[in-house]
């Protein structure tokens, strides 16, 4: 359960806990038309909290809303601030961060235009999202039995409230059968995601993963992932991927602000590699919680002190 912090930014104001409310007649808990962000921010061996990459987590939200054709009144560099003084009111140094964008009580049918938008933000403290073991050893994935929707089915490069039923009905069929994470095939059989994670793989010492014109979602750290192996002159390629591809791969890892870097040793019961964490995984893991959490200030850019 999410532990209860003292304030959440609502539509300008920050309230208390408890009268952050919205009417059961409000048009998204309906028809699941909203979109939202999920973003960490760290405590580093300074002191200092700061949140990664805030800035582009908050223009991924308004695009998100513009393909979604909501418009929204704050602008980026309110939404930002909104973010960061969320942060500090409630004095955490390490959280987890959801700015949601919904369609509130109006009209009710698929056609309402006219329902207030309106904008959260909440904060709260959560762990490592698939275990601090799983960072370390990797976890056990399978390949779903639902599909990703297609690039003319849904609006794949917005992070879509109601997109997220999918991923929630292939993450409950993987983790009943003893899994911890689905591996999602688009409506051609290849990979697409996992149910909040974007996925890569390792063949001899090329980094492998889905490119952005398919059925996939434009991940942050994917591209983190990116300018990390630019700078360690470790090669990458988006192309597509087989599912069989996975079970051959010399490492496999997913990638995702609540995930962050996790690899996985088993697919189908199929062991990855040698079954653990993969050598080019765990440099990427190791730069990554440098900058975050570590002395790596090479990459400032990305860190917006709380």
């Amino acid at each position: 359960m999410i532990e209860k912090v003292d304030k959440i930014w609502m539509d300008g104001e920050l309230v208390n806990w408890d009268d952050a409310k919205v009417h059961v007649i409000s048009h998204t808990l309906h028809y699941g038309l909203g979109v939202f962000e999920g973003i960490r921010c760290y405590k580093r061996e300074n002191g200092q909290s700061v949140v990664f990459r805030l800035k582009e987590h908050v223009d991924r939200l308004l695009k998100s809303a513009h393909i979604a054709g909501i418009e929204v009144r704050w602008s980026a560099s309110q939404v930002f601030k909104a973010c960061l003084d969320t942060v500090r009111v409630n004095k955490l140094d390490e959280c987890y961060m959801r700015p949601l964008v919904f369609l509130g009580a109006g009209d009710m049918g698929l056609f309402s235009v006219d329902n207030p938008v309106h904008l959260v933000i909440v904060v709260w403290r959560w762990g490592t999202y698939l275990g601090d073991e799983g960072l370390e050893k990797g976890i056990r994935a399978k390949v779903s039995s639902y599909t990703r929707p297609g690039i003319n089915i849904s609006m794949t490069k917005a992070k879509i409230v109601g997109h997220y039923v999918n991923s929630i009905l292939a993450k409950r069929e993987v983790i009943n059968a003893g899994y911890q994470e689905a591996v999602i095939l688009d409506s051609q059989g290849y990979v697409a995601e996992a149910t909040g994670e974007n996925v890569f793989m390792i063949k001899r010492g090329k980094l492998l993963t889905p490119p952005l014109g398919c059925s996939i979602l434009n991940g942050i750290t994917r591209d983190t992932i990116f300018e990390l192996c630019s700078e360690m002159e470790i090669p990458c390629e988006e192309r597509l991927i087989s599912r069989d591809e996975l079970y051959i791969a010399d490492e496999v890892f997913l990638t995702g602000s609540a995930a962050e870097i996790t690899p996985i040793r088993e697919i189908d019961d199929r062991k990855i590699g040698d079954g653990n964490r993969g050598p080019i995984t765990k440099q990427l893991q190791e730069s990554f919680f440098q900058i975050v959490r570590g002395s790596d200030d090479n990459h400032m850019h990305w860190l917006a002190v709380v």
